[in-house]
């Protein structure tokens, strides 16, 4: 049965203990996913740019991926973060992902080396030959500096029948509803802006890869919910809510502003590797005051 990729997935940050080296805080990772699953979010996806992949090593990237697949044992999706912008590495991360049970993976468009679309069709094609597994094309240009483009997408899809979603974040409306519009029901669209997900689904996304659902899993659930199923008023109202908290997490460079939302809460150290660094006192003092003002709102 083809996997059903809908709802709410928790792009889930890699906890850090707070000493010298920065190991993997593997205890507050199982919290986590068990809070995420107990939650109802649709599923988890760790090793992405919110769980900071550019920075562990390669057996620590391996071990969150088979940690959160072994704690989610089957309670909710796991797509494993498995992108590069080597293309070899890229197929290597893929193959330990199938390896590791993982239901579908997400792999980046190749950051750093600028290819050309037709670099990105041979990247994409090569990389899904080497897994069965359902492949989902995370497009961002603000971090990737190269867009993939709606016609080379189209390419990759008619090419590899298992890319079957991306999750679009170039930051506009326009982008998902042009691919909504040619696409059709071939290609799965997950929103990447947590602020844009309800206009995305608007114009045909069918959910979001989220960063705040690390903090507040039940209640992004809910809001992307109510725009899936139609109840607008509610769906508005749910998302305009969440929004300062949406800006919040991105006061800094993410996942900084997401780690010290959960270390305020008591969740993890709040520790990130170089070169992301610790929200400022201020910062951190505006994303506990946009948490304080949600609660506050939501009572």
């Amino acid at each position: 049965m083809p996997l059903r990729l809908e709802g709410t997935y928790t792009a889930i940050i890699t906890p850090f203990l707070d000493e010298p080296g920065q190991p993997v805080d593997w205890a507050t990772l199982d919290a986590l996913v068990d809070s995420q699953v107990a939650a109802g979010v649709a599923g988890i996806v760790p090793c992405g740019t919110t769980g900071e992949s550019p920075t562990l090593s390669h057996e620590e990237h391996g071990k969150v991926i088979e940690r959160t697949i072994k704690r989610a044992a089957g309670r909710v999706q796991v797509i494993a973060g498995a992108g590069s912008n080597s293309t070899r590495e890229a197929v290597a991360l893929v193959e330990h992902a199938e390896r590791a049970g993982a239901d579908a993976v997400m792999v980046v468009v190749p950051y750093y080396n600028k290819p050309t679309q037709e670099g990105l069709f041979r990247h994409f094609v090569e990389v899904s030959a080497h897994t069965k597994l359902p492949v989902v094309i995370y497009n961002i240009p603000a971090r990737s500096v190269v867009d993939l483009a709606p016609e080379t997408l189209a390419r990759i899809c008619a090419a590899s029948p298992n890319v079957v979603a991306t999750k679009e974040a170039t930051g506009t409306v326009m982008r998902a509803q042009k691919l909504a519009q040619t696409m059709g029901d071939r290609l799965v669209v997950l929103s990447g802006d947590d602020a844009l997900t309800l206009p995305m689904v608007a114009v045909g996304a069918r959910g979001v890869i989220s960063v705040t659902s690390n903090v507040l899993p039940a209640e992004v659930t809910r809001a992307t919910r109510l725009a899936l199923d139609g109840k607008l008023d509610e769906a508005r109202r749910a998302h305009l809510s969440l929004l300062p908290v949406h800006e919040a997490m991105f006061i800094e460079a993410s996942p900084g502003p997401v780690k010290a939302a959960l270390a305020l809460r008591g969740v993890g150290t709040g520790a990130v590797r170089s070169p992301i660094v610790t929200p400022t006192e201020g910062s951190r003092a505006a994303i506990g005051a946009a948490l304080e003002a949600y609660a506050r709102s939501a009572r």
